[in-house]
């Protein structure tokens, strides 16, 4: 027998209105224009030789990704990251669930980043309506459209609203494509189930988004550039609320995945650049360069002069340009930095807080067209 599960559909969720948050990201974004604090010139020396290689990439054609962990967003980073989509510099942009959240509930209400402790404590860590709500929704919504998981919800965004299909034109998109496409009757059977369940009104559903001028994902969808999602199940807080939908988040994360491993595939002479994100963004890498290499051996070629930058606060006194350091080695025990000792290319590691870092690559970029 299939053992119980909990009943999301009991919980009782508060506005988000109601939550206090820490971050408001009309007070607390950084400005294109914020001065960064000096590094070391070990540091700086890494910075400029990035710069050098983002300029190489960009003549050549070939990939500039920057993926990141959810404090990127959460420091208010977004106008600085968009900034340098704007301008070309980068091609494809990265982030786990937690990332598109933030960036999410800065460009719907302006602010984010709850107080986990005690509202742990009350039972009401993540228990908000509108987040739970609306980014599920449009999961769901996106997934059916045939879009990745940040471009579901940049499109969201960015239109400031969602295109409800009635029940009955998506039980006759279901009869028309069973016999075709298979995966799209699906995804048009988990919208369904959601219009069912949540008796939601065919036609727009209007949600206005007053800072979505902050918005990143919205960026992003409007500039055409790729910005993935890269989800772990239950990690994230749109998972307590009923109208998560799985199945839709697998598809929606699944092209995702195969739109970074694309990026990868054109990393020959390209930057990979990796700002805290100690377990996403190695693990997507290493699968992803896997594939890509796969295809290069196929074609008569290999993914080799790649250049990596690995950013966290974390201090590492091992030169990784040695490759992995030995097992009695503290350093060997920053896993991440293991991962990607072990991806060929070139790579570099960074010990500096992201703002520092993004600013002075911004600014060091500037002028560089």
């Amino acid at each position: 027998m299939p053992y119980n599960q909990l009943d999301r559909h009991q919980i009782v969720f508060k506005s988000l209105k109601d939550r206090k948050d820490r971050t408001f990201i009309e007070k607390d974004h950084v400005s294109i224009t914020d001065s960064p604090r000096p590094f070391p010139d070990k540091s700086r020396n890494l910075i400029d030789e990035t710069i050098d290689k983002i300029i190489q990439a960009r003549r050549q054609g070939t990939s500039r990704m920057l993926v990141f962990g959810a404090h990127t967003i959460k420091n208010g980073l977004s106008p600085v990251l968009i900034d340098l989509i704007e301008k070309g510099w980068i091609t494809h942009l990265a982030t786990n669930g937690a990332g598109i959240i933030h960036d999410w509930e800065f460009a719907f209400q302006g602010s984010s980043s709850e107080h986990v402790a005690e509202n742990v404590r009350q039972g009401q860590f993540g228990v908000w309506q509108e987040t739970g709500f609306y980014l599920n929704l449009a999961l769901v919504v996106g997934a059916y459209r045939g879009f990745g998981y940040g471009e579901s919800v940049g499109s969201f965004v960015e239109d400031e609203g969602l295109d409800i299909p009635s029940e009955a034109q998506l039980i006759e998109e279901i009869r028309k494509s069973i016999d075709g496409s298979a995966a799209q009757a699906a995804a048009a059977a988990d919208l369904l189930e959601t219009v069912r369940v949540f008796t939601l009104k065919p036609g727009w559903m209007s949600v206005p988004h007053p800072y979505k001028k902050y918005g990143l994902q919205a960026a992003a969808y409007r500039l055409k550039i790729p910005f993935t999602g890269h989800p772990m199940i239950g990690h994230d807080i749109i998972y307590i609320h009923p109208m998560n939908h799985c199945a839709a988040i697998g598809r929606a994360a699944q092209r995702d995945f195969l739109t970074f491993a694309q990026g990868v595939s054109n990393l020959d002479g390209g930057v990979y650049i990796s700002i805290g994100s100690a377990v996403m963004s190695p693990m997507i890498f290493e699968k992803s360069l896997s594939m890509s290499q796969n295809l290069a051996i196929q074609m008569g070629s290999r993914i080799e002069n790649h250049h990596m930058i690995i950013v966290d606060l974390a201090e590492s006194h091992w030169d990784w340009q040695k490759g992995e350091p030995p097992e009695d080695n503290p350093d060997y025990y920053l896993r991440y930095n293991k991962s990607f000792s072990r991806m060929g290319g070139t790579m570099r590691y960074l010990s500096a807080d992201n703002c520092d870092f993004l600013l002075a690559l911004s600014q060091g970029l500037r002028g560089k067209d």
